[in-house]
């Protein structure tokens, strides 16, 4: 189920207690209620707006009929799906950074003007960084075949999704992004594509392409451009992740060399959960995968100096003996209370629904628990990508990864595991630690 916000303005008369009645209403059919913005006060009723939030969009049209059964209460216009109004003509325009108002600008941004600036480009390739847009862009590519919770979806259907990440580019950090979604789920034909396009953009974000697929288009980009490529579903993924086990290592006043980490799990983010986590001091690292051949790859990356162990015979044995368990399985409800050791940090991430909820989590004495809805990558991409443009690297390195996890968990509030997204001074550290690993 995908939750649905509704705005409703409702005129209700001036007796007091209808309001609340209105919202006893919603909540019956397990709705939440967000914003409330009085749009007009009079002597005989008042209008207000109300931001339903609905727990499906099959419950909308009961909890209109809910609302407008209230004696006293009627709707001023039809209710308003806020996700449809939002995205109405789309979320993104491009603007121009100049001013064009007499012929003299316009031989300086065209021709003639342009000319010299091309030639100057055609000499010295490098100076596309800083005079055109490219050493401010990134590429938001996907090809639609791994869309949130949602699947397949195609190429059309996750253009909402590839503006979202865009914009937050924008939003967070100032740089430029260009969501790209190719009607092919051929990894050859992507990597050509993005081949081909590379000489507009100063980085490659890879989002929601389906794995195995998309490990040989990232690794396959890496060797073939000299700018930055960044898979967001796994490395995205697993820094805010590796943020919020620093954060709670922080909390209970442990030393990672103390703790032996375990991943169950090692598809895209998982995989990526567990490589990142073999840069940190674990005192040992333990995963989980029944694929033999996810296992065997995840395990390739690890340095000579990092105890890892990994099976695919159950994980149960691991989950019973690791002092950070986190789990990317897709398995709702598969971790049980008796699983857990106490004292562990339990981080159960598959949504919508995760392995374990993190209150049975803590009441069968897990120290810390949390689950999927800490994840928000949006931490953790515009900085990096600011922070490795700005540096001038080729490709993301597993160093400027854990420097940007690193920023993000000593960012975070002493009674939380990860910093406030919306914090543009969150984004503009991580950039900066990145880019000081980055050189």
């Amino acid at each position: 189920m995908i939750e649905t916000d509704i705005l409703y303005r409702i005129k209700t008369g001036r007796t007091p207690g209808t309001l609340a009645k209105v919202l006893g209403a919603i909540a019956e059919h397990h709705a939440h209620v967000g914003e409330i913005e009085t749009r007009y006060i009079g002597p005989e009723f008042n209008i207000r707006d109300v931001l339903v939030i609905a727990p499906s969009e099959d419950v909308v049209e009961a909890i209109t009929n809910a609302i407008t059964a209230v004696g006293g209460v009627e709707l001023v216009a039809e209710p308003v799906d806020q996700a449809f109004h939002t995205h109405q003509g789309g979320k993104l325009q491009v603007t121009s950074r100049v001013k064009v108002k007499t012929l003299q600008d316009m031989r300086e941004i065209y021709t003639p003007g342009v000319a010299r600036v091309s030639e100057a480009i055609q000499r010295d390739p490098s100076l596309a960084s800083t005079l055109t847009w490219k050493g401010s862009t990134v590429a938001v590519v996907s090809d639609g075949s791994r869309v949130l919770g949602l699947g397949d979806i195609g190429p059309k259907a996750s253009l909402p999704v590839m503006e979202g990440k865009a914009l937050f580019y924008s939003m967070f950090i100032g740089l430029n992004a260009v969501p790209i979604v190719l009607d092919t789920k051929d990894p050859e034909e992507i990597i050509e594509t993005i081949v081909r396009i590379a000489p507009g953009f100063g980085g490659i974000h890879l989002e929601d392409i389906a794995s195995p697929g998309v490990f040989h288009i990232e690794e396959e980009l890496d060797r073939r451009l000299d700018i930055p490529v960044m898979h967001d579903d796994q490395h995205g993924t697993a820094i805010v992740v590796m943020a919020a086990v620093l954060s709670a290592a922080r909390q209970l006043g442990v030393e990672l060399q103390d703790w032996v980490f375990g991943q169950i799990g090692l598809g895209a983010a998982g995989s990526a959960i567990a490589r990142l986590a073999m840069y940190f001091p674990f005192k040992r690292i333990e995963m989980f995968d029944p694929s033999d051949a996810a296992l065997s790859r995840t395990l390739s990356f690890a340095p000579d100096e990092v105890d890892t162990y990994g099976t695919t015979e159950g994980f149960e044995e691991i989950a019973s003996r690791v002092d950070v368990l986190v789990l990317t399985t897709g398995q709702a409800n598969l971790l049980k209370p008796e699983h857990i050791r106490p004292g562990q940090t339990v981080m159960a991430l598959t949504n919508p629904v995760p392995e374990i909820n993190r209150y049975a989590a803590r009441e069968a004495g897990a120290a810390v628990a949390t689950d999927g809805s800490i994840v928000n990558n949006v931490l953790a991409y515009p900085g990096l990508f600011k922070g490795a443009l700005d540096a001038g690297a080729a490709r993301i390195t597993p160093e400027m990864k854990k420097a940007a996890a690193i920023a993000l968990s000593e960012l975070a509030p002493d009674d939380a595991l990860l910093p406030d997204p919306l914090d543009l001074t969150v984004h503009a550290t991580v950039a900066e630690r990145v880019a000081q690993a980055a050189n």
